[in-house]
């Protein structure tokens, strides 16, 4: 049903680029990248996500940050953000995708991830543990 899914998050650097690598993971036959809304065009993943990531297996190398627009939007069966106010400004940029916008904590009563940059080491642990969880019913949910 759903083959290819992007990750939307604000600057692309701490949330998507881990929830896209966790998705990429655990669905290796379905397309799944990420963006922002408004990316750090270019910038590798922020360095505490690398070092938490890499803590637990998983590798951020070779991320880009991308800048979303509406040709990802239309080219994505499925996207998954972070926060409700991105499901607006999804909206904005490509209203024909809200049918497909759900948050990537839809499945853990419609949680929202915040925003570690900037902020604590023990922020982007627990936002990277929120990824994990709500990755996990994502497949639960995909492969069901």
């Amino acid at each position: 049903m759903f083959n290819s899914i992007l990750v939307v998050c604000s600057g692309n650097i701490c949330r998507s680029p881990i929830g896209e690598r966790l998705l990429q993971a655990q669905l290796p036959d379905k397309t799944i990248h990420s963006a922002g809304l408004s990316a750090l065009v270019d910038h590798p993943a922020e360095s505490t996500a690398r070092e938490i990531a890499l803590q637990h297996g998983l590798s951020l190398d070779g991320h880009r940050a991308r800048q979303l627009n509406n040709a990802m939007c239309k080219q994505y069966d499925l996207i998954l953000v972070m926060e409700k106010r991105h499901l607006h400004d999804v909206c904005q940029i490509a209203p024909e995708a809200q049918g497909k916008i759900m948050l990537f904590g839809h499945w853990k009563n419609r949680q929202e991830l915040t925003d570690p940059y900037g902020k604590s080491r023990e922020l982007f642990e627990l936002v990277f543990q929120q990824l994990v969880e709500s990755t996990i019913m994502w497949i639960q949910a995909l492969k069901s």
